[in-house]
Order: C-alpha cells, then sequence, then structure tokens
C-alpha cells in the first residue's frame, strides 16, 4: 500500500482516523541510531508502527522491532508523545491518518537482524550521517529530541 506524508499542508486531506502507533529508538554501543528504509516510501524512518487489539502500547513497540529488524527489544524509557494534527498520512486505500506516536527508547537483548515487508532495508547510522539521510520532516523532529540534551519527553 503507498502512503503520502503531510506535513502542515493547506492541500492536505482531512484525517479519518486516528490509530496509535509506536516508535522505537535504539542505539547500539557505538552510538549509532536503529534505522528502517520504508517499503511504502522509500524514507529511512525509527522502527516502529501500529498498535492492534490486545496488545499494550509497549508491545506493539517490541513487536514492530521484531517484525521490521528481526532485532528483540528491551524499553528502556520514554521520549516523547507526538500528536499533531497536521501531520497526516494518506494512504491508497482511502484512509488518512493523523499523526499518533509514541516513541519510546530501547535496547537491543537478542535477535537476529533482518528486513520485512514493510522494510527494504535496515542500517545503523550514526547521528552526523542522520542529514545525508531521505527522512521525513516528524522523523527528523523526533530524532532531535531523542539525539537532544532533553530530560523530560516531548508532549506534542
Amino acid at each position: 500500500m503507498s502512503r503520502q506524508d503531510y506535513w502542515h499542508e493547506p492541500t492536505a486531506p482531512a484525517a479519518n482516523s486516528i490509530p496509535p502507533g509506536a516508535g522505537v529508538f535504539v542505539r547500539d554501543d557505538r552510538g549509532r541510531v536503529l534505522l528502517v528504509r520504508r517499503a511504502d516510501s522509500g524514507n529511512w524512518t525509527l522502527p516502529g508502527g501500529m498498535q492492534e487489539l490486545g496488545e499494550s502500547i509497549t508491545q506493539t513497540a517490541v513487536r514492530e522491532v521484531r517484525e521490521e529488524t528481526g532485532l528483540e527489544v528491551e524499553i528502556t524509557g520514554l521520549l516523547g508523545i507526538y500528536t499533531d494534527p497536521g501531520h497526516v498520512m494518506a494512504y491508497d486505500d482511502g484512509e488518512v491518518r493523523q499523526e499518533f506516536v509514541v516513541l519510546f527508547a530501547a535496547d537491543v537483548i537478542g535477535g537476529t537482524e533482518a528486513i520485512s515487508e514493510e522494510s527494504t532495508s535496515l542500517r545503523w547510522a550514526e547521528p552526523d550521517e542522520l542529514d545525508g539521510l531521505e527522512m521525513h520532516r516528524s522523523v527528523r523532529l523526533r530524532l532531535s529530541h531523542a539525539l537532544g540534551p532533553r530530560n523530560d519527553p516531548y508532549l506534542g
């Protein structure tokens, strides 16, 4: 399914759903950030996805990392809640989602790196490489908060 992101654009379609999602910020012992390349847009992003019935949002985070990267993670903290009504994602099936992402920090505790049907590749990126990678502004915002000197989770 293809996806079109809109960021505070007057031509954006009106949202018709707001499903909760989880994003996960993982760093390795060298300080590199785990990224996946989305199959639907080609952009680099943090692993994550939509919550399913019967699971908590932290279970969603762990499941999505496993599905998209093959890695098992342990959630270590809350980095932010991103609910900008000016950021919507339109899908070719007619769904238009308003952003709702809970961003967690996590550590890898096992697994073997592998891609899924949702991701075309994964990589561990040095923080100074991030500016050169194709990614949506919302992901850049999350990365700036996760890598920055914040003491409290972002609430916005």
